[in-house]
């Protein structure tokens, strides 16, 4: 499903518009986007946490030559699912 399904699949459950579900959807994206980038979580209960992690610094290896390349310390997403989502998922059938 891509973003522009998801719309669709949002307007047909809200009946609310495509355009209304777009804009619903990225409202909620970018906040997620602008709380994680600040450093803090987004604790959806039943769905999900997504939180910033830190990647510490490490060598990594370019697979052209094989030379060793260090690979900076960063900042990342990461997303951890909750307990009802893996439930979901892995319902047995």
């Amino acid at each position: 499903m891509n973003k522009s399904e998801l719309i669709e699949a949002i307007a047909h459950e809200t009946d609310l518009s495509k355009a209304a579900a777009g804009r619903a959807l990225n409202a909620v994206l970018n906040t997620i986007i602008k709380v994680v980038a600040k450093k803090q979580d987004v604790q959806l209960i039943g769905f999900g946490t997504f939180k910033a992690a830190k990647r510490a610094a490490r060598t990594g290896k370019n697979p052209r030559t094989g030379e060793p390349v260090k690979i900076a310390a960063a900042t990342v997403p990461r997303f951890s699912a909750g307990a009802a989502f893996k439930a979901a998922v892995n319902k047995k059938k």
